[in-house]
């Protein structure tokens, strides 16, 4: 039906477009008997028509003019059948134009509340605007609805719609909304959408993992316990458990469940004692285990690549280098393998290798990462425009990612000094992506970075006025006012209801520890502060803990803590000036 309708418009365009002999006659026609008839009452405005605003929406789309094509595909949705309300979300999606996509999305799901794509849209459009109770009220929808073949839907990153399974598609489900959404945002969905009471071992394990990556290692534990009691052989389940125990913070039950792994699945579960150690920091211990591997025949190249990535952790770049080489000479190497080597060489000063390695890396799938690192070493070699030239060029190849490459090259400017471009850009970005969760949230860390701190505190109000809940929202707004000595009482409030949400989130703990050194508690700081360290091993965190430790008269754990972390970061500026108030002569 679209396409006649469309057929016609453009058939009768091509007409007038190409035959002016015949409109002038009947143009002069009709003016002629317009002068002649009574005046008569002016007749009512013509009503919009749906086929020919999918067709203006459609070549504003192939203009690139995105915001055009989602705004008049959403008001010809309102009025058109599902599948024009089923395409205008995906261009609203695809144009990262929310309030566009939102009004399609709430189309289509009205038109047809039990297409199980229509539902999962509208999922996906209200975690990136936190709708969290309509996110909910969707999933539940999704779950209920018939499992029928799926068209796929479109939106800014690659992916499929759940298929019909045994477990109704829940799988493909996260996946889907995981691209679009953080985990901490699915997971809120999820919550009480989901009945969990007589759940499969592999359900229960999906909802452990997104739990885990929500930073919930409580609620985590406990899906893993059940899924292991359900199918003690679930390696997945078992690994889960083991990661749990890691951030929980209990070392004991994390290396005896890795060896129960191993002993469960020797094959597949061989390296799960060398990574416990690892996440925990046991840098020797993970060092002996992989080496006994090594001797226990192992595979050699996955031995020797796990061996290269724990010295480059731990701060031994020589010894890490050496490794990525030896690699790459016996023909083992991956694209892992060169960042890796870019990146040593970026560490130790070589600009120029560190470019030439990150360059064989722009086209590859590590483009974008290869990209951010190289333009952010040509920034602090003051060559600005080649910088922005390499987002550029990916972004005219990518422009489904247009958005996150914003927020990428105003992080980069915001971080070199450059906050007056960086502000400007996004100023530019949220004309084409109004109202834009990201952007906005991105322009009030910027402002914050430009000093301009009583601006950000407003930003970032205005944003928490209309995502009440959003943890990410209340710790950034609580960790502000910390920083700058403003309204502490309310900044530990805020802080401690995004912990109620994530109470494993390193970045919410260390908010915590520093909202009550700043309050004057150091020693009430350094038990959030340690534990968001050893979840994270984060530069910025380690500079607040060793503040808190040498104010707490503990000198000699600060310098420790310092040293460790410079090992592994020695280019944080943020570690370096505290240490260099604190240790002036240090090296």
């Amino acid at each position: 039906m679209r396409a006649g309708l469309g057929g016609t418009i453009v058939t009768s365009v091509r007409l007038l477009i190409h035959s002016p002999r015949l409109v002038l006659p009947a143009l002069c026609l009709v003016l002629v008997a317009g002068c002649a008839t009574v005046p008569q009452e002016p007749a009512a405005p013509p009503q919009p028509d749906a086929a020919a605003l999918t067709i203006v929406a459609e070549i504003a789309l192939q203009r690139g003019d995105c915001k055009t094509a989602a705004e008049t595909y959403a008001r010809a949705a309102q009025i058109a059948s599902a599948p024009v309300a089923h395409r205008a979300s995906e261009v609203g999606l695809a144009c990262e134009d929310l309030p566009a996509a939102w009004e399609s999305a709430q189309r289509w799901r009205t038109l047809e509340p039990q297409s199980r794509e229509a539902q999962a849209m509208y999922a996906i459009v209200a975690l990136k605007l936190y709708r969290i109770d309509d996110a909910r009220a969707a999933v539940k929808a999704f779950l209920s609805a018939p499992s029928l073949p799926a068209r796929p839907v479109a939106g800014r990153r690659p992916g499929s719609l759940p298929a019909p399974g045994a477990d109704s598609g829940l799988a493909d489900l996260t996946t889907l909304l995981l691209e679009e959404s953080d985990a901490t945002e699915v997971y809120a969905a999820f919550n009480g959408a989901i009945d969990t009471s007589d759940a499969s071992s592999a359900r229960l394990t999906l909802l452990g993992e997104l739990a885990l990556e929500a930073y919930d290692a409580g609620t985590a534990e406990r899906y893993a316990l059940r899924a292991v009691h359900e199918s003690p052989k679930n390696l997945q389940a078992n690994r889960l458990l083991v990661r749990s125990y890691v951030v929980l913070g209990d070392p004991s039950k994390a290396i005896a469940t890795a060896r129960d792994v191993m002993r469960v699945d020797p094959r597949h579960g061989m390296f799960e004692l060398a990574e416990v150690y690892q996440q925990l920091g046991r840098v020797e211990d993970a060092h002996q285990e992989l080496e006994r591997l090594k001797v226990a025949d192992a595979p050699r190249a996955e031995v020797d690549r796990r061996l290269a990535v724990l010295a480059y952790e731990s701060g031994d770049l020589q010894e890490a280098q050496q490794r990525f080489a030896d690699l790459a000479e016996s023909g083992e190497a991956d694209q892992s393998t060169l960042m890796y080597l870019s990146d040593i060489a970026a560490r130790q000063g070589d600009v120029a290798a560190a470019l030439a390695g990150y360059g064989k890396l722009a086209d590859s799938s590590l483009a974008l990462e290869a990209r951010e690192k190289a333009a952010a070493l040509l920034l602090g070699s003051h060559r600005s425009s080649d910088a922005l030239a390499l987002l550029k060029e990916y972004a005219r190849h990518h422009p489904e990612e247009s958005v996150d490459l914003t927020v990428a090259e105003a992080q980069l400017l915001g971080d070199h000094g450059r906050t007056t471009a960086a502000l400007k850009m996004l100023d530019g970005a949220l004309r084409s992506h109004p109202q834009h969760p990201a952007l906005e949230y991105e322009r009030a860390i910027v402002l914050g970075q430009a000093g301009q701190v009583s601006e950000s505190v407003q930003a970032l109000q205005r944003l928490l006025a209309t995502r009440p809940d959003d943890p990410t929202l209340l710790n950034a707004l609580g960790y502000t006012l910390a920083d700058h000595d403003m309204e502490l009482s309310q900044a530990r409030s805020l802080i401690g209801r995004a912990l109620e949400q994530m109470p494993d989130n390193p970045a919410v703990l260390d908010s915590m520890g520093w909202v009550r050194f700043r309050g004057g508690d150091a020693a009430g700081a350094l038990a959030p502060l340690e534990r968001a360290y050893e979840i994270s091993y984060d530069a910025q965190i380690a500079a607040h803990w060793g503040e808190a430790l040498w104010v707490a008269d503990r000198y000699e754990a600060a310098r420790k803590v310092w040293a460790e972390a410079l090992a592994r970061d020695p280019d944080s500026k943020e570690l370096q000036a505290v240490v260099a108030r604190f240790i002036p002569n240090a090296k």
